[in-house]
This record gives C-alpha cells, structure tokens and sequence, in this order.
C-alpha cells in the first residue's frame, strides 16, 4: 500500500527530512573536535571536559549573537557559507576583548523549510572557522517553523564558551591617558549596519546584487559578503601583559565601543585620516547622505578591531598584528572624540 504522507509533513515540517540532512554533517563537526569533546553530535546536550591545567584561577566567558541582515544579502546572492563563518568569528572576538581563548561553540538555525544545501554549507561555514578559530562546534539547534519565516529563508544565532585566567582579563581598568590606541583592519562591513547599507545601495542607488560597486571592480554582493575577520589568534600571539584593553568595532561603530572598556575618566581620541576607509563605506556615505559621524556609529569604517596598549609597546604591537597607531587615550569623560570624519578621502 502506499505510504500516506505524514501529517506533520503536510503542516510544513519534515522531520524525516531533517534527520536525513543531519545524519551527513558528521565529518565536518568531527573535525573540529579535540579530546576534550565527549559523546557525539545529537544529543541532548553537548559534552565538554576542560583542560584546565593551564589556568591558576579560570573564569568562562560567553557571548551570542548573530549576522543581521547580512542574511538577506546572502539570500539575494544565493552563497550562505560565508555567513555561517561570519557568526563563528564574530562570536569569537566577543570573548577575545576580555582575553578569552574559545572552548566550544552551538549554533542555532530556524528556517521556514529545511533545504538540504543550504543546510551543509552552513554546517561547513560553522566547521571551517571553528576549526581555524580552534574552537570545537559540540551541537546546536535546527529548528523548521512554517509560517514563520519567508520561503527560503532562516535565521542564525551562536553561543560561544571561552576561558581566561582571572589574572588575564582585560577590562580596561590599566587604562591611562597617553596610552596608544591601535586599530586593526576590518575587510568591509563584517556584520553590523546591514540594513542602512541595503536601503543606500539597493532601494536609494537601485544597485543589485550583481552591480559593480561604484568605483570599483567588485561586484556588490561579494563586498557585501567578505566574511568577519578573526583578530584572536593575534591578540593571543602579543607577548603577555601588553594588552590594556580591546574592543570589538561591530554594531555602534567606533563612538559606541570604545566607551565599553574606557576608564570614566579617560576619553578615546581617534584621528581618522590615520587609515584609508574601505571604499564601499564611502559609497554608501554619499549615496546615501549620510553624516560623517554618523558613518563612525553605524559602521567599523575599515577599523575591526581596537586595541590598547602602553605608548612603548605600539611599535611592536604594530608591527605583529599588521596593525596601526590610530589614536591615543588623553583625560575625558569616558567617551569618543574623532578627528578629521568629515568629507570624502
């Protein structure tokens, strides 16, 4: 006799279907784990022992987020393992500013319908830079909900677990005036001020996907899609003690993340002619008229990542992250004064 379609099929989710697709993501999980991974993908829960013999005193740290509205460029273009890496490191440099190495990730992914594809370059986005981040994907959540979401569509959220030595930490408190700010290159937008930069290059320029960026050879969906560095291998590498401080520049810009880790009485004095702008921030700065300032609290405008360090430690510190001296930390009010913002360079 044949089979009757099951009801819940019917009603939008297969859950046939779903253990399917998930039987296959075995291998590119596996290669991110270490021997301190117990049990295997599918569980209930995800099993971590710790190593923790490197630490006198640790403390975990975690973090989670997402990509925004980056999703709805990577729906557009139809390329969604870059997302997936986009959310690992992201989460990564979450934990990284406080001086956390990262112990094991989850992801969670909601959809409006399960399509098997997209779900392993999601899962091979997620393994790749867990593995490069050394960081072990251990479960997660897959989650089909019709109704929900728009045909072909989902969303993405990770967690990540990291540890530091509570003697390590870094929240700012070292901080002094004269030290030295130190910015490192962010490769365009990572995953923060997605929906201005739509509404600018798509409905304000009617640019598509596949329009050249102005003033440029790239196609807008490959500059919209550059996938979010990962600054903690860096940051690990620094010889120990140097680090002041560190901010992640994602969603509040510049303006809005420094603050975090600035002492009350210090202020972050950024001289912005210190770097060239990615070009694609300028694009949307015009095109948009948007306010030069306004540019430095929605976007990272090039800088990824700032890190604070003694005046006589920038040079190297510099010199071993590729970075460069973009401001200093003078006496203030815990907040952010750039310099030289205005008009196009």
């Amino acid at each position: 006799m044949k089979q009757k379609k099951k009801a819940y099929a019917a009603a939008g989710v297969d859950v046939d279907l779903g253990n399917k697709v998930k039987q296959r993501i075995q291998r590119a999980v596996r290669a991110t784990h270490g021997p301190e991974v117990l049990g295997k993908i599918g569980g209930f829960g995800g099993l971590f022992r710790p190593d923790f013999s490197r630490y006198r005193d640790p403390v975990l740290v975690s973090s989670m987020d997402g990509v925004g509205t980056k999703l709805k460029v990577a729906f557009a273009a139809k390329k969604f393992q870059g997302v997936a890496e986009d959310l690992v490191n992201h989460c990564i440099n979450d934990i990284a500013v406080v001086g956390a190495r990262p112990l094991f990730f989850l992801d969670y992914l909601a959809a409006e319908r399960l399509e098997p594809e997209v779900f392993h370059a999601l899962i091979q986005g997620f393994s790749k830079a867990c593995k490069a981040g050394q960081c072990a994907l251990i479960g997660g959540e897959t989650a089909q909900m019709p109704g929900m979401y728009r045909r072909g569509e989902f969303d993405l959220a990770g967690c990540i677990v990291g540890v530091v030595d509570q003697k390590d930490l870094l929240d700012g408190k070292r901080i002094r005036p004269g030290d030295v700010i130190v910015g490192l290159a962010s490769n365009g937008l990572h995953t923060n001020g997605y929906s201005l930069a739509r509404k600018v290059l798509f409905d304000t320029m009617k640019l598509r996907i596949d329009s050249l960026l102005p003033g440029t050879k790239r196609r807008v969906g490959q500059e919209l899609l550059k996938v979010h560095r990962n600054y903690q291998p860096l940051m690990e590498a620094l010889p120990h003690g140097v680090l002041k401080g560190a901010a992640h520049i994602t969603g509040g810009g510049l303006i809005d993340n420094l603050p975090r880790i600035l002492p009350e009485d210090c202020n972050a004095q950024i001289d912005a002619s210190s770097w060239k702008v990615p070009d694609v921030f300028r694009v949307i700065e015009k095109g948009g008229s948007v306010d030069a300032l306004e540019m430095y609290q929605v976007f990272n405008m090039g800088i990824g990542m700032a890190l604070v360090v003694a005046k006589k430690h920038a040079e190297e510190v510099c010199r071993l992250t590729k970075g460069r001296c973009i401001g200093q930390i003078g006496r203030g009010k815990g907040i952010v004064e750039i310099e030289g913002a205005c008009g196009c360079r």
